[in-house]
């Protein structure tokens, strides 16, 4: 009995790892700042200059069929 007594159960060993990643998690999601994330959604998403717009705008002159 003793021996069964002191090894670790598998369902603790799930919880700790499951905790302990959870704590990671966390902490690297603090890392930012309030400030940090409105700063990145202030930036400008729209490039008019990006090829990718350039090409989307010129495919939809295309004539249609």
């Amino acid at each position: 009995m003793d021996e069964r007594k002191s090894l670790i159960r598998r369902r603790d060993l799930l919880l700790a790892v499951t905790v302990s990643g959870t704590v990671v998690a966390m902490g690297t999601a603090s890392s930012l700042t309030p400030s940090e994330i409105r700063r990145d959604k202030r930036k400008p998403q729209y490039q008019a200059n990006s090829p990718e717009v350039q090409t989307f705008y010129r495919v939809n002159r295309y004539p249609v069929k």
